[in-house]
């Protein structure tokens, strides 16, 4: 490995800090992120559930946050599993690599590092999404001891505790689960390394730059800013 690998590491591994501190906590021209804003709109869903005693319809929705989080682990799974066939190929990779014009060739151990690392990516992101589900489970089963509208009326304190409790797993499972999509997306602009160090840092950055415009600068977070108040 060359110091243009340890430096396009680096960066890699800064941009994603740092784009898990921005989307979390920070905001860019006074803008609050995409994340943030659907935090808000998480807790106006929970608490509009204590208005009315038929729930099928949030249950659905917790459903749906399960089954999606469920998709991505069985998909980091299965990446982990290509990136450990890609190690026992790694002669013949190598040799494609060297054939291609703009591949820096970086012999056998450099690339089976980057193979490593890729597959810590991955497994980072299939632990990620587990936590996500089991999180969004508890979430389920704290949304059932919701009170009825009747309690809700004659108690409104504990209802809203009960449903702030609700609110903050639901919140924790979807930060867990969009850790675990960040580590997809980010994985994407590693590829990168594959081909050179200079092609990392350019795709590691471009993959910075869009998931930041989604979260600040789309159409998706305008719909919600411009929407109804919650």
């Amino acid at each position: 490995m060359t110091l243009a690998d340890y430096c396009a590491l680096i960066l890699f591994a800064g941009l994603w800090v740092g784009y898990s501190w921005i989307t979390g906590q920070a905001r860019i021209l006074s803008r609050s992120s995409l994340t943030q804003v659907m935090a808000e709109r998480r807790r106006a869903w929970i608490m509009n559930s204590l208005k009315r005693d038929l729930k099928m319809i949030d249950t659905q929705i917790l459903a749906g946050l399960q089954n999606g989080t469920a998709f991505f682990a069985s998909t980091s799974i299965l990446a982990i599993g290509g990136c450990f066939a890609l190690l026992g190929q790694t002669d013949k990779v190598d040799s494609v690599l060297k054939d291609l014009p703009f591949v820096l060739p970086g012999g056998r151990t450099t690339f089976e590092i980057k193979v490593f690392v890729l597959t810590a990516i991955f497994g980072y992101s299939f632990f990620k999404f587990g936590w996500s589900y089991r999180l969004f489970n508890y979430c389920t089963i704290l949304f059932g001891g919701l009170p009825m509208s009747e309690e809700t009326r004659r108690d409104p304190a504990a209802a809203e505790k009960a449903a702030e409790l609700a609110i903050r797993m639901n919140i924790i499972a979807a930060s867990h689960f969009n850790a675990g999509l960040r580590a997809l997306f980010m994985s994407i602009g590693y590829l990168g390394w594959f081909a050179s160090p200079y092609l990392f840092m350019a795709t590691s950055t471009v993959v910075f730059v869009v998931l930041i415009r989604r979260q600040f600068f789309s159409e998706a977070r305008l719909a919600l800013i411009h929407g109804p108040a919650p």
